[in-house]
Parts: C-alpha cells; sequence; structure tokens
C-alpha cells in the first residue's frame, strides 16, 4: 500500500467529484446506487453500511445494491463485490456507487485513478462518506 500525497489525493478528489456531478446531472428521476463496502474477514460490515446509507438517504438517493468484499485482493479488480457493482452499472441498474472512504475502493493512487476512469466512461459517479484527502 501506498500513501498518497495531499496533491495526488486533491487531484483526485476534484476529479471524483466533477465525475459524480457530471454522473448526476445525466439522470432523470430516480438515481439509484450501490452501496459498497471493504472489510476485514472478521469485521462486521454493518457499522460502514450505516454510514454510507444515511448518505445515501441524506441525499435522497435510491439504493439498489449492497455490496461486501473481504479483504484480500488489494486491486479493486479482484473483488467480485465490487465487480457485481460495475456489472449493474453497466446494465444501468445503478448510476453509482456509494463507499465509506477511498480505501474501500484503493490506497493505491494509479488503481484508484483507474477505478474513476473506468466509472466515467460507464457515465456513473463515486460518492464518499469521507473525501479522499481524509485518509
Amino acid at each position: 500500500m501506498t500513501q498518497s500525497s495531499s496533491a495526488a489525493n486533491q487531484r483526485l478528489s476534484t476529479m471524483r467529484r466533477v465525475q459524480l456531478d457530471t454522473a448526476l446531472q445525466s439522470i432523470q428521476g430516480e438515481k439509484r446506487f450501490g452501496l459498497y463496502v471493504l472489510v476485514k474477514p472478521e469485521q462486521d460490515p454493518a457499522p460502514r453500511l450505516a454510514v454510507v446509507q444515511a448518505l445515501a438517504s441524506r441525499r435522497h438517493w435510491s439504493v439498489a445494491l449492497r455490496a461486501v468484499d473481504h479483504t484480500g485482493p488489494a486491486d479493486p479488480a479482484g473483488r467480485p463485490q465490487l465487480a457485481r457493482l460495475i456489472t449493474a452499472l453497466r446494465q444501468r441498474e445503478i448510476h453509482g456507487i456509494v463507499a465509506p472512504s477511498r480505501v474501500d475502493i484503493s490506497d493505491v493512487d494509479q488503481e484508484y485513478e483507474a477505478m474513476l476512469h473506468q466509472l466515467r466512461a460507464l457515465h456513473a459517479g463515486l460518492a464518499l462518506a469521507r473525501e479522499e484527502t481524509v485518509l
């Protein structure tokens, strides 16, 4: 795992927020999101899910899916539940993903940025309960 620089965090935060705003502007009607958390094998995901559920509720977004991966592959591409959400985005079942923090996606700048590019290509957004700069 790598520690991100504050400049990289700021750049990625701006990229994510602009992308989320763009994705939300294109949605007519109900905004559907998938909740995603990454936890340790022995960790209860309920508190982290509650955080993202609260964010979705505050923004008046419908929650269509809930997904929990347990730590394993660091690369987001190797997580089955995150892959399920990406499939739902491709099929337009959801418009975006809500996660507690950037670390749930990846704390490696290149992997996190790759996920943001993938979401942009799907016209989807990523909402975080905590900004990238609050790692």
